[in-house]
């Protein structure tokens, strides 16, 4: 890195895009690309859940959708390549995407909600404008521009005159070279704790959903029937209220608003905070301590397990003792359960949850999940 700050320059967005028309787009217009085309196989889609406000999350792609090739052509200029960027440009509008070297495929749609930029890679590095957009500072500012309060909009003529300070090519390309290596590093330990948690459940569910031998406890040996069916003896049958100190609900809906964020306060956990074991602790949106205390009835802490409760119904997870923040306020789309420690954790009651049974019991109560 031997150039020198002069160097460093002030541009726009539109001053960085590669030379073809599309560089710069949005995705098709709503009802062209609806569910009806959607398909099991063919040219992947890019919807907001395939995007992420995590740092190094680059692209999601579990539960992508597909199109068919012969439609996928109808949307040429809605595509996007490896070494494009994608934003979300209505609802999560500080989501930001790269399609990079780990991305399964070369080629996606981007959604009627998303906008792409593929930069001219004489002048910017991919990686390195996909930190910049993901850091807290840009993210905020996309924020602070959005227009609409229900439904936050972040549209292609903003992003197109957004500004960046930009080193020289070869300062980028070491810049992102070492955020990249990090990167690369938090994401093995990523999937290592992921090949932890799947073999925590997969013991779970044979020792306390099957009732299956597992090697060091050896089989069950006495059994005695109950309302569930034959259980080992001694075990018990009980309602998740009757093991819960408490379980409570978000603020109602508009409690919450994008205007109401602030860069530092109590962190909120929504639905993307919700899927793993353990309640993942960054990428925080937050409000004031005092707002948070008007809405004390939904300020969740360390043990507490959360569910989702509208929407992606059947994520759930548990905030750990030594999670970063000691309170944190559940969304409008959650509810939490605190758990009676005398009779159960929350780790078992997280595991439960998250087991083939436990899910089918969350799914079938969706239109009454207060039973829980």
């Amino acid at each position: 890195m031997n150039a020198s700050l002069k160097d460093w320059h002030i541009v726009r967005v539109s001053q960085i895009a590669g030379e073809s028309e599309n560089a710069l787009a949005t995705g098709p217009f709503g009802s062209s690309i609806s569910s009806r085309f959607f398909q099991n196989h063919g040219v992947p889609v890019i919807r907001g859940s395939n995007l992420s406000t995590e740092i190094g999350a680059r692209l999601v792609e579990e539960g992508l959708v597909f199109l068919s090739t012969e439609k996928a052509e109808e949307f040429r200029r809605s595509t996007a390549m490896r070494g494009d960027l994608v934003f979300t440009c209505w609802g999560t509008v500080n989501q930001v995407g790269l399609i990079d070297e780990r991305s399964r495929y070369q080629k996606y749609v981007i959604s009627n909600k998303q906008m792409k930029l593929s930069p001219d890679s004489r002048k910017a590095d991919s990686l390195f404008l996909y930190y910049v957009f993901s850091s807290p500072e840009m993210s905020n500012r996309i924020l602070a521009e959005s227009i609409g309060s229900s439904v936050p909009g972040f549209n292609l003529g903003q992003l197109k005159s957004m500004t960046i300070l930009l080193p020289p090519l070869s300062e980028q390309q070491a810049i992102a070279h070492i955020l990249g290596t990090l990167d690369d590093k938090i994401e093995l330990n990523r999937r290592m704790n992921k090949t932890l948690e799947s073999i925590a459940r997969a013991i779970f569910k044979y020792w306390f959903i099957d009732f299956e031998p597992i090697p060091g406890l050896g089989p069950h040996t006495e059994w005695e029937d109950s309302a569930l069916g034959r259980i080992p003896k001694g075990w018990q049958v009980l309602r998740i209220h009757e093991v819960a100190d408490r379980v409570g609900m978000g603020p109602f809906g508009s409690s919450i608003k994008v205007e109401t964020f602030v860069k530092a306060g109590v962190p909120i956990i929504s639905g993307q905070h919700l899927r793993g074991f353990m309640v993942e602790d960054n990428d925080f949106n937050f409000i004031t301590l005092e707002h948070a205390e008007r809405l004390k009835n939904s300020i969740v802490s360390r043990g507490d397990i959360v569910f989702t409760h509208a929407g992606n119904i059947g994520q759930v997870a548990f905030i750990p003792e030594n999670s970063q923040f000691t309170n944190y306020i559940i969304s409008q789309r959650q509810f939490f359960m605190r758990c009676n420690l005398d009779l159960v954790t929350p780790s078992f009651v997280t595991y439960y949850f998250q087991s083939p049974e436990g899910q089918h019991n969350l799914l079938a109560n969706t239109s009454s999940s207060g039973v829980l």
